[in-house]
């Protein structure tokens, strides 16, 4: 008989937030979905079908575009979590078309990829110096001297926020993406609605001086923005892409940084082949976000009923798509525990899939390897100092820290 379903996915459990991947080995053994009582969702473990779902239109990350709460059978949030719902649900990551396919049109004619090109050489240059100085003090936090800072700047740097403003950033951004675990906690939803507001006033004030004053940057780009139909973004449109280009824009970047060294410390015979051929950085990136996945789990909506091996699953329900258990398939990937940085076959979906797709991702790459090959170059004894301690976080998979010496 098999053990209860807790036993096996259990969140909220440091042993499995520690280490989930043999937990989603046997959910895959177990079957294609399951359901998981405490936060009434249906588990979806296998890469073919998390790719698949991803690119379902009988699924959103929203359903408000087709149903109210009451037809769809949910409560409204409570009121005072109004201001993160405002801004969370105004950003395309959580619409669905149409009025996604109009804002992910708007914003991708600010952030082209001749914008994220463009950018190359400060990322590049901007992660030399963090590491320099990394270096120079013998060693120091990977997290908080070089995996934060960078994505955090660079994201600053295209919005075109003032160095002086960019202390806050990452705690509000911290503090709204609280909201993002399983069944969040009073205190949580708190910090967030808090972060919301503060970040969304912030913003407001920018966007009016880039209006009467505006610049190269990307949020004066938001603002002229628009299309055939002289289609424009609204204020609140702006804010909730703002902060969503710093929340998804860094939160995958940081826990990849630290996650990878970390995964690489624990391999001592690939780190080594990394250190000898530099060339291995591109597929290492892509490996290394494979391995330690730091989006483990994607939600989505079911608005009209599908059927998954068998089981129908009703229009209301809610599904989380196993990133993490995706992206250790062995019907996709060879040997899917091994850490191998010459993996040439590696359709991982870290960046999500379908209209969903990161819009960030070949900014997340070029942050990624830029940082790598700066520790590479200027760090070859790179070593760990202490043992990491692992963030109590499920959803976003990350370390407390990354103490290293040099």
């Amino acid at each position: 008989m098999a053990p209860p379903l807790a036993l096996t996915f259990d969140p909220w459990d440091p042993a499995f937030v520690a280490d989930p991947y043999p937990a989603y080995a046997e959910l895959r053994k177990r079957g294609r979905v399951h359901w998981f009582e405490p936060t009434n969702q249906w588990l979806v473990p296998h890469h073919a079908d998390v790719s698949a779902l991803l690119r379902d239109r009988r699924l959103g990350r929203t359903y408000q575009h087709r149903f109210t709460h009451e037809e769809f059978g949910r409560t409204a949030p409570p009121p005072e979590q109004e201001p993160f719902h405002t801004l969370n649900d105004h950003g395309m990551l959580d619409l669905e078309p149409p009025d996604h396919t109009r804002i992910r049109r708007l914003v991708s004619k600010a952030f082209t990829p001749r914008t994220v090109e463009r950018l190359k050489p400060y990322v590049e240059g901007l992660a030399a110096d963090l590491v320099a100085a990394l270096v120079d003090a013998g060693g120091g936090d990977l997290l908080r001297d070089v995996a934060e800072p960078l994505p955090v700047a660079v994201i600053a740097e295209m919005l075109g926020i003032p160095e002086s403003d960019r202390a806050p950033l990452r705690p509000w951004s911290a503090d709204i993406c609280g909201m993002y675990e399983l069944n969040p906690s009073g205190e949580s939803a708190a910090k967030a609605v808090r972060a919301s507001v503060e970040f969304s006033d912030y913003l407001r004030e920018l966007i009016a001086e880039r209006r009467e004053k505006p610049g190269d940057d990307l949020i004066s780009g938001l603002i002229a923005a628009h299309d055939e139909d002289d289609d424009r973004l609204t204020e609140q449109e702006m804010i909730s892409t703002c902060v969503l280009l710093l929340n998804a824009g860094h939160e995958a970047t940081v826990n990849s940084t630290v996650n990878g060294w970390w995964a690489l410390f624990r391999h001592p015979g690939q780190l080594a082949a990394l250190r000898a051929d530099h060339s291995l950085v591109p597929s290492a990136v892509e490996e290394l976000m494979r391995y330690d996945t730091p989006l483990q789990l994607f939600e989505r909506w079911v608005l009209d009923d599908i059927e998954i091996d068998g089981t129908v699953i009703p229009r209301g329900a809610e599904i989380a798509l196993l990133f993490g258990s995706a992206n250790h398939d062995p019907a996709v990937f060879a040997d899917p525990a091994r850490l191998d940085l010459t993996r040439a076959d590696n359709p991982h979906i870290s960046f999500s899939a379908g209209i969903h797709y990161c819009i960030g991702a070949p900014l997340a790459r070029i942050e990624l390897a830029a940082s790598m090959t700066a520790l590479l170059e200027q760090a070859p004894t790179l070593r760990l100092a202490e043992e990491p301690k692992r963030k109590p976080n499920f959803v976003i998979r990350g370390l407390e820290g990354l103490v290293v010496e040099v």
